[in-house]
């Protein structure tokens, strides 16, 4: 059985990656080929109390590098859990952030030091890495104004614009220096533009039949 392909989407706070989710979802079913859909932090019953504590307002919220331990312990148990077994079984997985937010997030945002995230993604990963990866990228005040008009704002979405300028120079760089794996789509357009060009992506870099 062939392994199935696995997809990231990300980018910073509203962007759209439910609604392009949604449209590839879609997309997959039109064509038969089986699939997951997930998101990170959570994914599992244990991952998704790991990101209440992520998310969480409170008086004692994780300094740094507790947020970065938990943001990996999250992805050890979602990766052994769900991840790992749905592309050895062929589906496709299609996951609402993964590692690249966490050197986006943790290392951009945060400034931790980008070796230590790699030193931990090797351990908890392995060789796995995404077949391709959609960075949706948007003016984070844009995309803040969008977020602001969902509701009531978390933890991260509460940071300062300077942060997720951080967030989406260090994305960026990701997708300057893995061409290969990674496409970023102007989230800035109509969304029927946005997922028209992330559907063209995903057949032509992953071989889909048109």
């Amino acid at each position: 059985m062939a392994k199935g392909k696995f997809i990231t989407i990300e980018g910073v706070e509203g962007v759209g990656k439910s609604t392009n989710i949604d449209a590839i979802k879609k997309y997959l079913d039109s064509k038969n080929i089986p699939f997951i859909v997930t998101r990170e932090p959570g994914g599992t019953l244990l991952a998704e109390k790991i990101r209440e504590l992520l998310l969480k307002i409170d008086d004692d919220s994780p300094v740094e590098l507790c947020e970065l331990l938990l943001v990996f312990a999250a992805r050890a148990q979602h990766l052994e859990k769900v991840i790992s077994p749905a592309l050895a079984n062929g589906d496709w997985v299609i996951c609402d952030r993964f590692t690249d937010a966490t050197y986006a997030y943790q290392g951009g945002g945060r400034g931790l030091d980008v070796s230590v995230i790699a030193e931990l993604e090797t351990m908890v990963q392995g060789s796995l890495r995404p077949d391709l990866t959609i960075i949706l990228d948007l003016d984070p005040e844009t995309g803040l104004s969008r977020a602001k008009n969902r509701g009531e704002l978390d933890r991260f979405e509460n940071e300062q614009k300077e942060f997720f300028e951080k967030v989406r120079a260090m994305y960026l760089n990701i997708a300057e220096q893995q061409p290969d794996r990674c496409a970023v789509i102007d989230a800035g357009n109509d969304i029927e533009q946005v997922s028209a060009a992330i559907l063209s992506e995903i057949t032509r870099r992953l071989s889909v039949e048109s």
